[in-house]
């Protein structure tokens, strides 16, 4: 019963985003008040009703109730608790619940912490949330319904993915999820915008937080989805340039882009247009990659749908927003009003050429995604586009914008002098040229991208500090009043530098990792001994293996440096019930310098095949990510840039009112 009440609630969400899509918007056109205060109230019961109808189908996963398809087909009644909450989303339609569950609770904190938005914004903004909301709920209802039944129900399920069944891919989705549809809020802000003629700096306030709230969940999502590549996929890498996993990386480029052009519009009232485009765009390719993940165009771990009808369902939903949203962008945007002027050095320039460098980037990702794709449905030849190409466009392109990071936020608004903001940075560039030529001497040898790779990042750490020591006044006040001035310096201020710093070591960490990577591939037999990068590694023994839906075996290994043992680690070998699907176990030593990794494969005829590599500096990439997640968590708590704006000050009241009748 409790499947069929989630049902009816889901169809009841429909009817309910319906009405918060066309009310308000009548309402905001007409100037009805009372029409346009409905779009809070339906926000509001559309998450009710949608939470409680996906609170209905994780009871279904937790109970094992079979007779449910979409449970039957993507759960185990032996799976542990944590992927059976799990699974919920890790299919398609779960996957889609979830998707419209996240929206509506975005739509709801619109409505209940927008009450310093002007009422006609507000209402526009709730009304085109509710038209995302009403075209994800007809496809889910009429096209991916998760709650339908099974007659007669199996006594067991198919069990989830075995390779899904991990802690990082329980959480990944979710976050990534949530950056996805915290973009649907900007592009709801930009449409609004539109329709009322009116972008000030107000409006890039209000827009700043949720783009801000959706980068930092888009950039810790990214970030889990890459560690879960690294350690259970058993290749060793972090990145693979597979389409879907571009399809997560380019709504992070354009939205880095828009959180930097929302600034200027909020500081000097300027890139208005240019920032409205992006914060469509933004949100257009977070639908482009729902399209490449449901619509079954692709065959991928992260994919989902195999069904071309849905996929043609979820490309009329892209047709209509995208399509939708550029047209009023064509009709309208040469009314707003444009902002003021500013010199192309100068703070807003470099933020121009921040978010030219950072689109064009995203435009070599999405032409090599998307090329093969096209090429195959025009002509029916099917081609590859891999790192190499990926390497050598996107490269070149990010190369730049590295090195002219730490200088924007040392120019002054309107004009300034490059020389003066070079000359404040000798010492940040000092540490980068030391830093290669200490890794010169070390290597000797190529590949030379190693020590520029260690350059460029130390450039972007070292120089986000030399903001903080600017800002705080370092080497020109008291240090107790340089210390001071810190504490008092605003959150945002903090968050940008730690983003900044972050984005220098996942750079140190990338290249590190992809040009001095060692690895060995061997047959090893229990006493076995081999030898990498400085480690003795030691092949124990095999143990058999049983948890909790699956069986396998594991390979003991001891790890030795310099005759002093670091770590004994297992690299497993799984077999998951019911599907008897293989997994392998990675045996991981973590390092702040650098891991060594241990895959063991098949039974050969005189022993083990054994992968060992050591990885340097591979921690740094998620490190740097974290770093960036909490200075964008650290930004959002600003006060500057929580959601909405102070309420403006009452006016006092008249002199008369406050003196005392005479008596």
């Amino acid at each position: 019963m409790t499947v069929e009440l989630g049902h009816f609630a889901l169809i009841l969400a429909l009817a309910v985003a319906a009405w918060q899509f066309a009310v308000p918007l009548v309402g905001a056109h007409n100037g009805y008040t009372s029409w346009m205060e409905q779009g809070r109230t339906a926000a509001l019961i559309q998450l009710l009703l949608i939470a409680f109808s996906f609170a209905a189908l994780t009871n279904a996963y937790v109970a094992s109730d079979f007779s449910v398809l979409n449970v039957a087909e993507n759960s185990h009644s032996a799976k542990p608790l944590l992927y059976k909450i799990s699974g919920v989303w890790g299919n398609h339609e779960g996957s889609m619940l979830l998707w419209v569950l996240i929206l509506a609770l975005f739509g709801a904190t619109v409505a209940l912490f927008g009450n310093h938005l002007p009422a006609t914004l507000r209402a526009r903004v709730l009304g085109v949330q509710g038209a995302i909301g009403l075209a994800f709920l007809l496809f889910i209802v009429f096209a991916s319904n998760p709650f339908l039944r099974l007659v007669p129900p199996p006594i067991q399920g198919q069990g989830l993915n075995p390779i899904l069944q991990d802690p990082a891919l329980a959480f990944h989705p979710p976050f990534l999820y949530g950056g996805y549809v915290g973009l649907s809020v900007s592009f709801a802000f930009a449409v609004a915008a539109l329709l009322e003629g009116k972008v000030d700096g107000a409006w890039a306030r209000w827009v700043r937080p949720w783009t801000l709230l959706s980068w930092a969940l888009l950039t810790i999502g990214i970030a889990m989805g890459s560690w879960w590549a690294y350690y259970e996929l058993g290749w060793g890498g972090f990145w693979f340039w597979d389409p879907v996993e571009n399809a997560s990386f380019m709504p992070w480029l354009v939205a880095t882009a828009l959180l930097h052009s929302a600034i200027v519009v909020e500081k000097r009232g300027a890139l208005k247009i240019w920032t409205i485009l992006l914060a469509i765009l933004a949100f257009s390719l977070s639908l482009v990659g729902t399209f490449l993940v449901r619509s079954g165009i692709l065959t991928s771990v992260h994919a989902f749908a195999v069904d071309p009808q849905r996929g043609l369902f979820i490309l009329l939903i892209l047709a209509t927003f995208i399509g939708g949203s550029l047209s009023l962008f064509a009709w309208r945007a040469p009314s707003l009003k444009v902002g003021g002027l500013f010199a192309p050095i100068s703070r807003e320039g470099g933020l121009v050429l921040n978010n030219i460098l950072l689109c064009t980037a995203c435009a070599a990702v999405f032409i090599g995604t998307l090329y093969p794709l096209a090429l195959e449905t025009l002509t029916g030849d099917k081609i590859s586009v891999g790192a190499p190409y990926f390497n050598l466009t996107f490269g070149p392109i990010i190369l730049p914008l590295l090195l002219l990071m730490p200088m924007g936020p040392l120019l002054t608004w309107k004009r300034a002098d490059a020389y003066a903001v070079m000359q404040r940075l000798w010492w940040a560039a000092l540490i980068a040229i030391a830093m290669t030529l200490l890794v010169l001497v070390f290597t000797q040898r190529g590949p030379w991208l190693a020590p520029v790779g260690i350059a460029i990042g130390c450039w972007a750490i070292f120089g986000g500090l030399k903001d903080w020591m600017q800002k705080a006044g370092v080497g020109k006040v008291s240090l107790n009043t340089a210390w001071a001035r810190f504490r008092g310096l605003p959150r945002a201020a903090h968050g940008a530098v730690l983003a900044h710093a972050g984005l220098g070591f996942v750079v140190i960490g990338v290249i590190l990792l992809s040009v001095w990577k060692q690895e060995l591939i061997t047959v090893m037999k229990p006493g076995d001994t081999k030898s990498l990068a400085g480690y003795d590694i030691t092949f124990l023994n095999e143990e058999p293996l049983k948890g909790a839906n699956y069986d396998g075996v594991s390979g003991v290994f001891r790890v030795m440096q310099q005759n002093s043992e670091v770590a004994t680690v297992k690299s497993e070998k799984r077999s998951f019930r019911p599907s008897n699907m293989p997994t392998t176990e990675v045996g991981l030593v973590q390092g702040f310098f650098g891991d060594v990794y241990i895959v063991m494969g098949d039974a050969m005829q005189d022993g083990r095949s054994v992968r060992i590599s050591y990885n340097p500096l591979a921690s740094w990439i998620w490190l740097g990510a974290s770093i960036m997640f909490l200075g964008g968590l650290l930004s959002l708590t600003d006060r500057r840039l929580r959601i909405g704006v102070p309420a403006p000050p009452r006016p006092a009241p008249p002199a008369m009112a406050l003196a005392k009748p005479a008596e």
